[in-house]
């Protein structure tokens, strides 16, 4: 059943690449910007067995999201719900098929193993957010359990002092609720294994985006303050929207 399961998601996932690439190459034909790959992205979180749920009140343009990171699925809901782009490391670009579907999406290829490139990065996240696509940041830097919030990694929101332009940051929290241990991909798990994992889950999974009170960057002094200020939004909403229910 576990396997059926899994081959019946990976086949929907396939369709909806299909379906929306015509479309997205028809599209970047005209020169404009093209909305099928947030339409492509919210099919495959359906795809692979998320419900998504949207609270409170998300900003659709100028925003720079801050959001907490439990798993891959987190871009797929992310994504699928706002249209923004990501900011994620420079080996995902190097990735067969997905590095060029990422790059459909606007994502934003920063190096991080090469010392002293931060000044680099923010000039290339600078000349990625002068658009008015959404942008989102995982600060974590990697996923964790879903349950407890890593550091946050303050370099890249030097961007924000000062803005490139009139913008908010807005932290969102990524919640799977009682589903949260078993969707949660660890450091020590294998893609491929978590991969198999989730595709197998009885079911769906229901993930709600919890959009909350945005912040200014006049309000704040610095990057840490702005990474320290999201946190504890981030923080707090876990504690508040915390369920006592079991895994699934």
């Amino acid at each position: 059943m576990n396997r059926l399961r899994r081959w019946r998601r990976l086949a929907a996932l396939l369709l909806s690449l299909l379906l929306c690439l015509p479309l997205h190459l028809l599209w970047k034909l005209t020169g404009r910007h093209s909305p099928i790959p947030r339409l492509f992205l919210a099919m495959a979180a359906r795809s692979v067995g998320a419900r998504v749920r949207i609270a409170g009140a998300p900003i659709r343009h100028d925003v720079f999201y801050i959001a907490n990171h439990v798993s891959w699925i987190d871009i797929f809901a992310l994504a699928g719900a706002t249209g923004c782009a990501f900011v994620s490391k420079d080996e995902i670009g190097a990735l067969p098929v997905i590095g060029w579907l990422a790059a459909q999406n606007n994502t934003i290829l920063i190096e991080r193993s090469r010392r002293g490139s931060v000044g680099t990065q923010i000039e290339t996240l600078r000349a990625a957010i002068s658009s008015h696509q959404p942008v989102a940041l995982f600060p974590e830097g990697t996923t964790g359990n879903g349950r407890e919030l890593l550091p946050f990694k303050p370099a890249l929101l030097a961007v924000l002092f000062p803005p490139p332009r009139a913008i908010r940051i807005q932290p969102v929290y990524i919640d799977y609720g009682a589903r949260t241990d078993a969707i949660a991909w660890h450091s020590n798990e294998a893609g491929s294994s978590n991969l198999r994992r989730i595709l197998s889950l009885p079911g769906t999974t229901e993930v709600t985006l919890h959009f909350l009170e945005p912040l200014h960057p006049g309000d704040h002094p610095d990057r840490k303050t702005i990474a320290r200020q999201a946190r504890e939004s981030i923080e707090r909403a876990q504690h508040a929207f915390a369920t006592a229910k079991p895994s699934v």
